[in-house]
């Protein structure tokens, strides 16, 4: 189940095939050239090493009517299991942890990362969007989405308009999305900072469900988010163009993991007790983004670059390019590189130490500390007869968490806190 690390796995697959699929907000461009439907499908695997496997369809179908609409549907299943790290830190002896459901428990080895093996879930999501010429000038687009897994539902609606100015050369667009979210995890949300009650401090079944019970409130949660996007395109010459973008996103509401917890520990580095994370209940995002691209002698080249910061005191860089060469009018290769580099949230800590005051908010989820990735990809395209295509894309992801200053006590220096994350991605599409 494992509701965020879904929806991030998730997040991080539709990013990965929004090359095939269109981005959700973005305004399309109706084919006049034919009324035909056009289908895109693919196949996406997604492994980390000993940790998260991920598997999704992804299915895109446009119907264009006339030269002026355009209908966009989309539709998406994925299928995660595997592993993703609790938060807990590594200790000299081995530990044992109770399941979320308070059902169970799992013992993770001396020296090795705690990971929980509990993750699987299956998500469902559809979307459908409507494009609209108005006038040579003028453009518009709205939409709907919704999504559903095991502990999570989320529904949303997206609109924008776009104008084009000096001939066509200039573009502004004005776009926004309100997402609806309910959280609902297995075992109940975890009361922030109480302890993990553990099978073996209780003589009875029922005393241990009894504290477990006191750690968890029984009824769901609620989150939404409010994205504006405002962008301006502009055609620098017969091969290039350049994009900017300025995005703002608002989010109120349960933003806790409630399967990441914190180990905390005394002088010696041992730990005393496992404490459910605490996370504030609002963020404010702006990204900044700005890409070119043109169109060489021989293939297509882009380039990218996107700055994120947040009241949480989030900040990321993020770089990346895409070379595209025609080895011949019907068959491409194409590579693909990222670099990017995350300051953490003012309220990461890999642990928390006995004894001294609890902090305001607390989490030792490693995805919002200090990190940088890269991401390096090759990928091949063939365009067949009767205009279908298909292509191959393989890449190698790999996450690397760093220390954001804390002094490790004891025995915690003897072990890897801040473990490497390693992926790869793979994905068939076929399109008609």
């Amino acid at each position: 189940m494992q509701l965020t690390k879904h929806r991030n796995i998730a997040s991080a697959l539709a990013m990965a095939s929004c090359s095939l699929v269109g981005q959700q907000v973005q305004a399309v461009t109706p084919d006049s050239s034919a009324d035909d439907w056009k289908v895109d499908a693919a196949v996406m695997y997604y492994g980390e090493q000993d940790r998260v496997q991920a598997v999704e369809a992804i299915g895109n179908v446009q119907k264009s009517f006339g030269d002026t609409s355009l209908l966009d549907m989309k539709l998406v299943v994925d299928s995660l299991t595997g592993a993703s790290a609790s938060g807990a830190v590594a200790q000299n002896a081995s530990q044992t942890f109770t399941r979320p459901s308070g059902n169970g428990e799992y013992t993770i080895g001396a020296g090795d990362t705690p990971l929980d093996d509990t993750f699987h879930d299956t998500r469902v999501q559809a979307s459908a969007n409507w494009s609209e010429t108005l006038t040579p000038e003028w453009k518009v687009n709205g939409g709907l989405y919704g999504s559903k897994e095991f502990d999570y539902m989320s529904m949303g609606l997206n609109g924008g308009v776009e104008r084009s100015f000096n001939k066509d050369n200039t573009t502004l667009s004005l776009s926004g999305s309100y997402t609806y979210d309910v959280v609902d995890p297995v075992g109940g949300r975890p009361v922030a900072f109480s302890s993990m009650a553990l099978r073996k401090d209780y003589d009875t079944e029922a005393e241990f469900k009894a504290a477990f019970d006191q750690t968890r409130m029984d009824s769901s949660d609620d989150k939404s988010t409010a994205d504006i996007m405002l962008s301006v395109t502009q055609i620098l010459s017969r091969r290039w163009l350049f994009q900017a973008n300025y995005g703002l996103s608002s989010v109120s509401g349960y933003m806790n993991d409630p399967y990441k917890i914190l180990s905390q520990v005394d002088d010696t580095g041992t730990s005393q007790h496992y404490l459910y994370e605490s996370r504030p209940d609002s963020r404010l995002k702006h990204s900044f983004y700005m890409m070119t691209k043109g169109a060489l002698d021989s293939g297509i080249v882009d380039l990218s670059y996107r700055y994120s910061t947040d009241d949480w005191g989030i900040q990321s860089h993020t770089l990346e390019t895409h070379y595209r060469y025609y080895f011949s009018g019907n068959f491409y290769g194409q590579v693909h590189l990222r670099y990017y580099q995350q300051q953490g949230a003012d309220f990461y800590t890999p642990f928390l130490v006995a004894g001294e005051p609890l902090p305001e908010y607390a989490s030792a989820d490693y995805r919002i500390g200090d990190m940088s990735a890269y991401t390096l990809g090759i990928k091949f395209g063939q365009r067949l007869a009767g205009g279908h295509e298909m292509s191959y894309r393989l890449e190698y992801y790999q996450q690397n968490p760093d220390n954001n200053g804390t002094q490790l006590l004891g025995q915690l220096q003897n072990h890897d806190l801040f473990p490497q994350v390693k992926a790869i991605v793979a994905q068939f599409s076929y399109s008609f």
